[in-house]
């Protein structure tokens, strides 16, 4: 099976690229905000025989092979990947679709039998017409390598299919010659397409692709906290570098690819022929002349999920600013320990890029349940069980967490980190972007910094 099964079908006129759950997350959250929008001059025709369900198989569903799958602790599964000694928590399962009773099913036959099961589940049966919104938006995943990862893209693949929308799974970085293959296969629909939804501008992968795009309508949806950043560089016209990274001297690869960074921007700065729209749930300061910025309220996950049963305790979700070196390891140990001790958390969601070595040694030295998420933290949060009280260092979840639980008396405190947390290596402002995370939070409890004896 080709890893670009599911192409099938008119050409899209909306093409989403993707590098994470969390961008995928708030592509379906745009979809479903500008559905309407989406489905304007769509052609609805009948659906290839579930070209995209063929295609999960391959990269982003049950039946890919994953390299990667043997060595992951608790099976090849990552979405039930706990540590050694940890147990699962349960999650309860989404609400049950209301299926066609047997008595009602008897006469048919049986391949128009399993038809009707996969509608009543909200999956297109072999024939079906598209849905006008979802005929009209391809989401390209640009696969990471991962495990933690590609295991959450592959299940939020499996929502976005659910939702109607094709999916297309791009082994972007299985090789030396996948980048090639890569872009040159989407070079065809790219130049057709008149809308693109990126989750990373900063992403170089991402860059690459607008410079062979001819659309006229450029959506960046959230990535996280690199959301604020982007739209401040692009206000004052400074080239395109992640936050944690600023300060730094460009290396070789920075420089070479320069020129295509320089493009990427100019051609995400609106003007006569060019829209550009921000979708975000991140309060956004400096907005640059001419780009369109539309909040993101996490409706979609509100309706497809939920609400949760909500517990008297605490958990804290994870961060990984250890691993991109922001914050010492040890120094995280300790505030996690003592965060834990002062709200009494018993669970720990940890971040996918989080090192497992690491979280071996929070669950042996703090006693936490150590979680690893199957979906995005909004969802899993969203349909619960999840405690009274969530604990946060700075990230995205203090600005999304609230949006997703409104309503369901979950309180979202977050704790500052301190100056002496950073590594010798962090970025000259870290600590001022982090506070500003913080900061800029609603609807978030602020907690002083813990402090380490």
């Amino acid at each position: 099976m080709s890893p670009r099964a599911g192409q099938s079908g008119p050409p899209a006129r909306t093409l989403a690229f993707v590098e994470s759950p969390v961008q995928l997350l708030n592509v379906l959250e745009w979809a479903h905000l500008h559905a309407g929008r989406i489905a304007a001059g769509a052609q609805e025709a009948p659906g290839a025989p579930d070209a995209e369900g063929a295609q999960g198989a391959q990269g982003a569903g049950t039946g890919g092979a994953d390299p990667a799958a043997a060595a992951r602790p608790g099976g090849s599964d990552p979405a039930t990947a706990f540590l050694p000694g940890q147990a699962a928590v349960p999650v309860p399962a989404l609400p049950a679709p209301a299926l066609p009773a047997p008595a009602a099913l008897g006469a048919v036959p049986p391949q128009s039998r399993r038809a009707a099961v996969r509608r009543a589940l909200g999956r297109r049966a072999p024939g079906d017409r598209a849905p006008a919104a979802g005929a009209d938006l391809t989401v390209v995943v640009l696969a990471p390598t991962d495990p933690m990862t590609r295991g959450q893209l592959r299940r939020m693949a499996d929502l976005a299919r659910e939702d109607g929308h094709r999916v297309r799974w791009e082994e972007a970085r299985g090789g030396a010659s996948a980048p090639f293959q890569t872009i040159g296969g989407l070079a065809g629909v790219l130049r057709r397409a008149d809308r693109i939804v990126m989750g990373d501008p900063f992403s170089r992968y991402v860059q690459l692709l607008l410079t062979i795009t001819r659309a006229k309508d450029l959506v960046v949806v959230d990535d996280g906290t690199a959301t604020m950043e982007f739209v401040a560089q692009l206000a004052r016209g400074e080239r395109l570098v992640r936050w944690h990274r600023k300060g730094g001297r460009p290396g070789a690869r920075d420089l070479l690819f320069a020129p295509v960074s320089s493009s990427a921007r100019r051609r995400l700065t609106p003007n006569a022929r060019r829209r550009v729209e921000v979708f975000s749930s991140m309060p956004v300061s400096e907005i640059p002349d001419g780009v369109t910025v539309t909040a993101n309220g996490f409706a979609w996950t509100r309706a497809r999920f939920g609400p949760p049963t909500v517990t008297a305790g605490a958990d804290m979700v994870g961060t990984s600013l250890v691993e991109t070196g922001v914050v010492d390891g040890e120094r995280y140990l300790e505030a996690v320990r003592a965060l834990a001790k002062a709200h009494g958390a018993t669970r720990y969601f940890a971040h996918r890029r989080e090192h497992p070595d690491k979280l071996r040694r929070l669950a042996a030295e703090t006693g936490l349940e150590i979680v690893r998420p199957e979906l995005p933290l909004e969802l899993i949060a969203r349909r619960g069980p999840v405690g009274r009280t969530i604990l946060s260092f700075p990230s995205t979840v203090v600005h999304t967490l609230p949006l997703a639980l409104a309503g369901t008396g979950v309180r979202v405190a977050v704790c500052d980190i301190d100056p002496a947390w950073l590594t010798d290596t962090a970025s000259p402002r870290a600590q001022g972007f982090l506070s500003g995370v913080t900061g800029t939070a609603r609807d978030v409890h602020r907690l002083a910094a813990v402090s380490l004896a």
